[in-house]
Order: structure tokens, then sequence, then C-alpha cells
């Protein structure tokens, strides 16, 4: 036996009666292609059923597999309590996984329970499937939450769920829980931006198509501004569909309230070696790593050597010859930003020169950002192939005295009280209002909201 089966479904509180109170009926679409992922699932009869959820337990980098034997939850949050399961785990599944992920070195297991109640995000399709009939005890469950790593680790990780299955001889299905983008309506809860339609046209497209490749190496800045919630979800769905021949169908999708709701349903369909997405995901990587090496300007190329030369040798590189002059005979206060699967690596920088020239401070800078920063562990050798980089060059600050004249655009803030000093860049994804910018560098700074600050604006010349 094994996976016999796949389901990406949605996981809106208010689709149940109990919380919508007739709401529900907008998203009428989405309820009855719920109901009939969910008569497919109990007429598969399976053995143990796993799902991944965004709302489970979630660590940046690990895992969380639900220890136990069982777990009851209920949608008292959501104003029905009356609305209340228990499920049995199946822990010999929970456990093997975990030795299985253990031997693939990859950060999973059952250790750092912080919440032992069902999620939301598990409870609706569980409330579904006991709508639907499904024999609660018969069945036994694995519930599994995200993680902040890469599409890489998470369609690995799915590659270990599968082959749990078939050396347990499971008859399994696989829910990949997950809402789509959340912002797809100015009206809606969390507002509008153009990414999150189109956020959720790729990914079902790559979902109905199987275009697994594409699912995994979707632009992380759309992703990041749709506000998207089910993306890591579907990777580990994907991954337990590795080399694997799959039918995939299209059920529904709505956006009614500014979130999107997708349905899918895959049938597993015998061996295909051709579907190999994690061989096929390292090719691209490597060809994109190629292709942004060779578009790197002198600015980038110097961050590059200096952080690699650092990584692999524990020393500072020294500064090459024949770089152009301005970079030798300027000096600048200089930022090196480090960016891996659209996430922030490392970002160390000067605000003033503090070396002889601009040169000097990206090389030293390069450094930091790789090995001082923080808020995450230095860069290893492993991840070299893997980092983006970003110089930033700074104008000298000038005093403000009003946010009037700041705009998140073109001027980086500095916010100062007594002696505590915060500071962002221009021009960050995701950072639309100068007050947010405010925020944001106040916390780099340590300085409360209540806190009275002196602001500084500067440009940046952006080297990428």
């Amino acid at each position: 036996m094994g996976i016999l089966a796949a389901a990406v479904v949605p996981h809106p509180p208010i689709i149940l009666p109990e919380v919508g109170k007739g709401e529900e009926k907008k998203i009428i679409a989405t309820s009855d292609a719920y109901k009939e992922i969910s008569r497919r699932i109990v007429e598969l009869d399976p053995e143990t059923i796993i799902i991944t959820s965004p709302h489970s337990i979630m660590y940046s980098d690990y895992f969380h597999i639900s220890p136990g034997e069982f777990a009851k939850g209920n949608m008292s949050q959501f104003r029905a309590p009356q609305v209340s399961l228990t499920v049995k785990y199946d822990s010999d599944f929970s456990q093997k996984l975990s030795e299985a992920a253990m031997n693939e070195n990859l950060p999973a297991g059952k250790i750092g329970e912080r919440n032992p109640d069902l999620d939301h995000g598990t409870m609706i399709p569980l409330r579904f499937l006991e709508l639907a009939g499904l024999n609660f005890d018969k069945v036994k469950f694995v519930r599994i939450g995200l993680s902040g790593l890469s599409a890489a680790v998470h369609y690995k990780f799915g590659e270990v769920i599968k082959k749990t299955a078939e050396k347990l001889n499971r008859r399994v299905v696989m829910i990949a829980s997950g809402d789509l983008s959340h912002k797809l309506k100015e009206d809606g809860p969390y507002g509008f931006v153009p990414e999150g339609p189109e956020f959720d046209k790729e990914v079902i497209q790559n979902l109905k198509t199987g275009d697994f490749l594409k699912l995994l190496t979707m632009d992380p800045k759309m992703c990041n501004r749709a506000a998207e919630c089910g993306l890591r979800s579907f990777w580990i769905m994907a991954g337990t569909a590795d080399k694997t021949e799959i039918k995939s169908e299209f059920l529904s999708y709505e956006g009614t309230f500014g979130v999107g709701y997708g349905v899918l349903w895959f049938e597993f369909a015998g061996r295909n070696d051709s579907r190999n997405f994690e061989n096929l995901l390292a090719d691209f990587k490597k060809k994109e790593s190629a292709e942004r090496k060779s578009h790197e300007d002198d600015y980038v190329k110097l961050a590059r050597f200096s952080l690699e030369t650092f990584v692999k040798t524990h020393k500072p590189a020294q500064l090459p010859k024949n770089l152009p002059e301005e970079m030798t005979a300027r000096q600048a206060g200089a930022f090196v930003s480090l960016h891996k699967d659209g996430e922030l690596r490392g970002c160390i920088g000067t605000i003033m020169p503090t070396t002889g020239s601009v040169a000097e401070e990206i090389l030293q800078n390069a450094i930091s950002a790789c090995s001082r920063d923080p808020r995450f562990s230095p860069v290893e050798e492993s991840e070299l192939d893997d980092i983006e980089y970003s110089v930033d060059v700074l104008t000298e600050p000038e005093r403000i005295f009003s946010t009037e004249d700041l705009d998140v655009k073109k001027y980086g803030v500095i916010v100062e009280s007594d002696g505590k000093r915060g500071l962002l860049l221009p021009d960050l994804d995701g950072i639309d209002t100068v007050e947010e910018q405010i925020s944001i560098a106040r916390r780099k700074g340590n300085i409360s909201p209540r806190e009275k600050v002196k602001l500084w604006r500067f440009e940046v010349i952006r080297h990428h």
C-alpha cells in the first residue's frame, strides 16, 4: 500500500454552519467541493490520514509531528464549542516518521509540543470527514506542522512521509490544509495587493497541471506580498507524490471574503520516475545561481568574494586589485543584505564610513552579515550557492523634523532616542507606509512606541 490519494483543502471557520450562521452559503462551491473530497476519502477506506496544517505548532527550522495517542479539539475560539472532536493518533506512524526524518538529516520529530489541542486548520477537514461518515474509531491520524525551511526541505519531508507509508504498508490519504492569499479584496480582512490574485492563479494552475517544479519555485516576494497560508503544506503534499504519476482534479476556487479557497484532488496512479522534482529543483537552483552570478556588478561580487572566503577559510579576504575607482577612492556607509529562498538570512552595515573606502566597508560588512547578525546562525558552506546579495551604499544622513519628509520607496530612516538607534533601509518588500517603516526601525533600536525620537533620512544606491 502507501499513499492512495491527496487533497488540497482550505480551512475557513465560516464554512461551518455553526460558525457561519448563514454566511457559509456565500461559499457554497467550496463547501460542495469539500463534501465531495470527504466522500472520496471515506470511500478509499484509509487506515491513516495525514493532515499538514499551518495552524499546528510551527517552528522556523523544525517540523513538529504531534505526539501522543489521541487529541481533542473544538471550535470554541469561533463561538461554536459544540463542534468538538476527538481523534486517535497513529503513534506508530509518527514514531517511524520521526526516525526516518532523523536518518535523512531532516529536522522533524515529536518534541516541542506547546498545545496539544487540534487547531482549526485540522478541525475543519476533520469535521467534513465526520459529516461524510468517516469511522473515527477505525481511522488514525497524523498531524504535522509546517516550518520556515525551504521548498526543497518541505518536498524532501514529503518524500520521507511517502516512504514511511510504504514501509508500514498503510492505506494512507494525505490532506494538505491551507488557504491561499489573504489579500484579495479591499474590503476583506487583510486588504488587497495585486500579488494576491496573481498568487492564487499561479498556485491553482500549478496544482491543476501537476507542475510541482513551478509550485516549488514560485517567486518568494510575490508569495510574501500575497500573505499566503498554505503553500508549505502543498510543498509537503507534492513530496508525497515524488516519482508518482498523479491524476489531478480541480474542484473549486472562491475568494468571496477576500481570502482564496481552493479545493483539489490528486489520485496516485503508479510510479513515474520522470516526476522526480527533488532533482529537477536542484538543477533549477544551480541554473538560477549561475544566472544570478553572471549579472552581479562589482559591488555584489566583492560582497560574495568576502563572504565566501570567510566561510570557507575562517579568515577575512584581502581587498582585490583592479576594483573601480569609485569603490576605492570614496568613503560611505554600506549595508550588505543576504537572502535565501526569499527570506532574510543576514543584514549588517554601517551608517557612516568606518574604513578608508566603500570597498573596505563592503569587505568587512559582508563578514558581519554572515556571522554576526544576532538574529541568525552563521552562514554555512553548504548554503553559499543559495545566497542572494544586496549591497546598499548610503548617502550621509539628513536630519528631518516631520514624517512628511519621508518616503518609504526613496528614503531610509534612522530613529534615535537616549543613545538608542534603529535604522531601516528604503524600498523593502512589504513595507508600504512611513508608519510601518518607523515602527520597525524603533523595534530594531529597542525604542518603545512611547519614547520620543529624532529622525534622519538617507538615500541609497542599491546593487543586486
